[in-house]
C-alpha cells in the first residue's frame, strides 16, 4: 500500500564539520542507492523527496528560537539553534550592539558541553535571581547560573525532565516542552507559552498562577496579531513591564500588566532585523547542522565583550 508523501522538516541536518584548525568542511553527500546512468527515471514523489532531503531542507529559514535578560543592564542573550548572540540592546532605538559574536552554545558555556543544551540548542529560557536562569531543551530543563561576561557558568540542577523540576506542569501542555517565557515584575512569576495557551507559574514555590488558557484571554491586544497562536522566543526587558516577543523574522515590544489584561503594544509588529539591524548577517539562520567541532573554551573568555558599556 502506497502513502501519500509528507516532507517533514528536519532541523540542523549534519552537513558540514569543522577540522581541528577551526576551518570549516562540507561533508560529502551521497544518495543510496546511487543513481546509476541509465536508470529509470524516478517517481514524481521521489524525485520531490530527494529535492527536499538534500536541498530545499536545508534552505529554511530560522530566527529566534529563545532568549533570557542578564542582569547587566540592558544586555540580553539570544539563542539560536546550538549557537547564541549575546547584545546590548536599547529600547526604542537601533544601535544596539554585538557583545558576543555568534558561537556554539558549548563554546560559550562550558558547562552544557555534552548536554542537549550545549549540542542541540535551548527552546526557552528565563532569568531569576542574579545570575541564574532556567533553560530549556525539549523536556528537559537545567537551572544554571551563567555567570555573564565569564566561562565560569555551571550547572546548578539537572538537566532533568520539566515535570521533574516542576512537578505542578505534569500533565499540562508544558510537560514536554516550552516554546517561550519571561519574567513578570509581579514577585517571583513567571509567563510561560507553549502554542496558543500560557500560564503564569512562581518559580520559587513552584506553583501555578490561575490557570492555563489562551493566549489571547490573557493579552487581548494580540488578538490579530501572529502571536495569538504562540510565540517563538520572549524576554522581559531592563525596563519595567516591557516584554519582547518574537515569531519568525518578526517581533513587538509590549506594555505588560500582570494580574489585569490592559496590556498594550509599544509599537507595530515589524520585521526583527528593522529593529535589531546588528543581527543582519546572522539572521537569518541557515537549517545546516555541524557533525563535529572542536571546542574553544580555552581560549580567553569573551574576546568580543566591550566592557565600556
Amino acid at each position: 500500500m502506497s502513502h501519500p508523501y509528507v516532507a517533514l522538516t528536519i532541523y540542523i541536518p549534519v552537513y558540514y564539520y569543522t577540522d581541528d584548525n577551526g576551518v570549516r568542511r562540507d561533508l560529502p553527500e551521497e544518495t543510496y542507492p546511487p543513481r546509476r546512468e541509465k536508470r529509470e527515471a524516478l517517481d514524481a514523489d521521489e524525485d520531490v523527496a530527494l529535492e527536499w532531503y538534500t536541498s530545499s531542507v536545508l534552505e529554511i529559514p530560522s530566527y529566534i528560537d529563545s532568549a533570557f535578560r542578564s542582569s547587566r543592564a540592558y544586555e540580553v542573550y539570544f539563542f539560536l539553534k546550538n549557537k547564541y548572540v549575546r547584545l546590548y540592546y536599547t529600547p526604542g532605538k537601533t544601535d544596539d550592539k554585538i557583545l558576543t559574536d555568534l558561537r556554539w552554545i558549548c563554546d560559550g558555556f562550558p558547562s552544557l558541553e555534552d548536554t542537549p543544551f550545549g549540542e542541540y540548542g535551548i527552546d526557552c529560557a528565563f532569568d531569576t535571581e542574579g545570575n541564574e536562569a532556567y533553560i530549556f531543551c525539549t523536556k528537559l530543563c537545567a537551572y544554571i547560573d551563567y555567570a555573564p561576561g565569564t566561562m565560569n557558568d555551571k550547572i546548578l540542577s539537572g538537566p532533568t525532565t520539566i515535570a521533574e523540576m516542576f512537578p505542578v506542569l505534569k500533565n499540562t501542555v508544558f510537560e514536554n516542552g516550552i516554546d517561550s517565557a519571561f519574567r513578570s515584575t509581579r514577585g517571583k512569576e513567571v509567563y510561560l507559552f507553549k502554542g496558543n495557551k500560557y500560564g503564569r507559574i512562581a518559580y520559587d514555590s513552584k506553583q501555578l498562577i490561575g490557570t492555563i488558557r489562551n493566549i489571547t484571554d490573557g493579552f487581548p491586544i494580540l488578538k490579530g496579531t501572529i502571536f495569538e497562536n504562540g510565540i517563538d522566543a520572549c524576554f522581559a526587558s531592563h525596563k519595567e513591564n516591557q516584554a519582547y516577543l518574537y515569531k519568525g523574522e518578526n517581533y513587538v515590544r509590549i506594555n505588560f500588566t500582570p494580574g489585569t489584561t490592559g496590556d498594550t503594544l509599544v509599537d507595530v509588529v515589524k520585521p526583527i532585523l528593522n529593529g535589531w539591524p546588528c543581527l543582519r548577517g546572522i539572521l537569518p539562520l541557515d537549517n545546516k547542522g555541524v557533525d563535529s567541532h572542536p571546542h574553544t573554551h580555552h581560549q580567553p573568555s569573551y574576546p568580543e565583550q566591550h566592557d565600556e558599556l
